[in-house]
């Protein structure tokens, strides 16, 4: 008997490694290491691969074969230049479960034509990168400044401080509606999202992105985590029946009510991806995604401020210089205040906040440079090595905001500044985030000088999880008022 199982796990050993290699020999693949049976190239990873096979290069994450873009150059060739080739994207297994396979983020084809050009044009009808959106704001930022006040100086934990208030620009456009700082339900779906985002960048995450068939069925904390996503649905479609019982057809409110519009306009459209399926998963990506990126990036902004406390100096002086502390700042200011917009760019580049872009897919054969990518192969533009890629940053391992500053010390942009990701699978909400980034981070300066207990030293920058998203750390900090 133990010789029979024996040669049975011989044979699909011998099996597994003929496959492999029967579909290097079928397509000419980007180079890459032979990978093992079941586990492909997992246990050799390597962050420098690439020095060994070239930009593009063939990895088996498990089952998965995996095509790799590293650097610049492989990435913005693929996703603008071949722009049409490389608009797929992956069923990554968790959005998979989260959305199922409904929405904006991981849909393909029409499904996907149909959600990005609606959800693009209604957010810029209600005023995304507009100055009425800039507005909102303003007057969100007020509540966060008086927030923080009621602090009087003592250590707190900005984490839903912050993702309350960027949440809140969201919900301003998809619910109609802005939440207070102590609503606990909305502090409890703000909780169950981060979970759900330090999930799938943990270890237990990506094993269950890797082996979904196997995870889905063994007991552990993942159950869980699908648990808070049933919540996160709940309390979407709770806000969509809402906006049902109060609906006016003539005057729509904000997302939920154009998309119902749009529901009832083509119902009789047998080709339309405008349903209750979309409409429920389209919201929880914009929800999602609205709320943890940008608020991550300005908790690492504020990090990064103590860790340099001289650079937290400069940039006051130059808001107080050009703006005073009387007044919002605007998006026009950007153009005045350039260390500071330097700073927050530096600040992106330097979190990464997403390393591995959300990944791309091949729905057909691709040919590119040189290489075929099959059908069904996952790519991975790896942004992590565009926005520390030494031929394109003078320092790119350390904290350096003349990165974005001309001799003269005028802003200056770099094409390798790709936080957003770039092509037509770019953040629908870009505009927005810079938008959000600018006017908060520059606000919270103007009224307060940022510090911690232990000092600068104990600040550390690197993220607590890294993998499909950079987490930054939680830290205390003290708000002092100017």
């Amino acid at each position: 008997m133990e010789f029979s199982a024996t040669v049975i796990l011989a044979g699909l050993i011998l099996a597994l490694l003929w496959l492999f290699s029967v579909k290097r020999r079928k397509y000419r693949l980007p180079p890459g290491p032979a990978p093992l049976p079941l586990l492909g190239n997992l246990p050799q990873i390597d962050k420098n691969f690439s020095e060994n096979y070239g930009p593009v290069m063939t990895l088996y994450m498990g089952w998965q074969r995996t095509v790799v873009l590293v650097g610049y150059d492989a990435v913005k060739e693929a996703l603008v230049d071949q722009a049409d080739d490389f608009t797929g994207r992956m069923p990554v297994p968790f959005l998979l479960k989260a959305t199922k396979g409904y929405g904006l983020g991981i849909s393909n084809g029409e499904r996907w034509r149909q959600m990005r050009r609606f959800t693009l044009t209604t957010l810029r009808d209600f005023g995304m990168g507009r100055k009425g959106m800039e507005e909102w704001i303003q007057e969100v930022s007020e509540h966060l400044m008086a927030h923080i006040h009621t602090f009087k100086g003592k250590p707190f934990d900005p984490q839903f401080v912050l993702s309350s208030t960027v949440s809140n620009v969201i919900c301003c456009l998809v619910f109609g509606e802005r939440f207070a700082f102590e609503d606990k339900q909305f502090l409890h779906l703000l909780t169950i999202m981060s979970k759900m985002l330090r999930f799938n960048s943990s270890p237990l995450g990506q094993m269950y992105n890797i082996f979904p068939w196997l995870m889905e069925h063994l007991p552990g904390y993942h159950q869980t985590i699908f648990g808070y996503m049933k919540e996160a649905r709940d309390f979407i479609e709770r806000k969509i029946q809402e906006h049902k019982e109060t609906l006016d057809p003539s005057s729509p409110r904000d997302y939920i009510d154009c998309f119902l519009i749009r529901i009832n306009q083509e119902k009789d459209n047998p080709s339309s991806e405008f349903n209750y399926d979309n409409l429920v998963s389209t919201v929880l990506n914009l929800f999602v995604a609205g709320t943890e990126t940008t608020s991550s990036t300005l908790r690492y902004a504020l990090t990064v401020l103590i860790k340099y406390p001289k650079i937290q100096e400069k940039m006051q002086q130059e808001i107080d210089t050009v703006m005073g502390k009387d007044r919002c700042p605007r998006m026009d200011d950007r153009k005045s205040l350039p260390f500071s917009d330097a700073v927050i760019h530096e600040v992106q580049r330097f979190l990464d906040i997403a390393p591995f872009s959300v990944p791309h897919y091949a729905l057909n054969d691709i040919s590119f440079k040189g290489y075929t990518i099959p059908k069904d192969t996952v790519i991975i533009p790896l942004l992590h090595s565009v926005l520390k890629e030494e031929k394109q940053w003078a320092t790119p391992r350390f904290f350096n905001p003349q990165h974005f500053l001309d001799h003269n010390g005028n802003f200056k942009k770099n094409p390798a500044f790709m936080p957003f990701s770039a092509g037509k699978r770019a953040c629908v909400g870009e505009s927005l985030a810079r938008m959000e980034l600018f006017i908060f981070l520059v606000s919270l300066l103007q009224d307060f000088t940022f510090s911690c207990e232990g000092g600068p030293d104990s600040v550390d920058l690197e993220p607590e999880y890294s993998s499909f998203a950079n987490l930054p750390r939680s830290h205390q900090v003290i708000a002092t008022a100017r």
